[in-house]
């Protein structure tokens, strides 16, 4: 399968994550990085995820997964070792045009979740499809070392370049060189 790459706006979108351990406790932290709104189904939950129920920033459905958790979702990520409740899941999701993944069965996934290397603004992403999550791992933590935290501020600085060069310069070619050339002069700045 030829996946469609692509980084999604969550801010405030419904989200549920079926399962209460660690990988269900990772992945609601993840969406809620990205100001999803997230509900967790599942009868227990990880000690992790018991905080940030506390906390209320997550709201706990305490009972197995249900189709009718699904309605009002958005995205749905299932992480749970309980296979006919993925398959249920997956299938439910899917019959209601909810984009669901199925934390290590691509199969059963509409998405899959890339290894992401986050440096501030800088957001790089690794997939292979979901053929080797661990050479994924592997480059991303290649990556890791390869892109540190300076890049982060790079892409901060070269935000504020580009909006004040697009309020100041009509041309699209000149706003193209002149984006370029500052970025050529910060990354000798950087060493890189």
């Amino acid at each position: 399968m030829a996946y469609y790459p692509l980084f999604l706006e969550l801010q405030a979108r419904s989200c549920l994550v079926i399962g209460g351990g660690s990988v269900a406790f990772r992945k609601a932290a993840a969406l809620l990085r990205c100001g999803a709104r997230v509900t967790v189904v599942s009868p227990e939950l990880s000690a992790g995820l018991k905080k940030l129920a506390r906390q209320r920033k997550v709201h706990w459905k305490k009972h197995p997964f249900r189709p009718s958790d699904l309605a009002g979702i958005e995205l749905a990520i299932a992480a749970t070792d309980d296979q006919p409740v993925n398959r249920l899941a997956a299938r439910e999701a899917k019959r209601r045009k909810i984009w669901i993944n199925v934390v290590d069965q691509p199969a059963l996934c509409s998405f899959i979740v890339p290894s992401v290397v986050r440096r501030g603004k800088l957001a790089l992403a690794v997939s292979t499809g979901g053929a080797s999550p661990a050479l994924a791992k592997w480059i991303r933590k290649d990556l890791e070392t390869r892109y540190a935290d300076r890049f982060g501020r790079l892409a901060s600085v070269s935000g504020r370049a580009r909006k004040a060069v697009l309020r100041t310069t009509p041309s699209p070619a000149a706003r193209k060189r002149l984006l370029e050339k500052a970025l050529k002069a910060y990354l000798r700045v950087l060493g890189a």
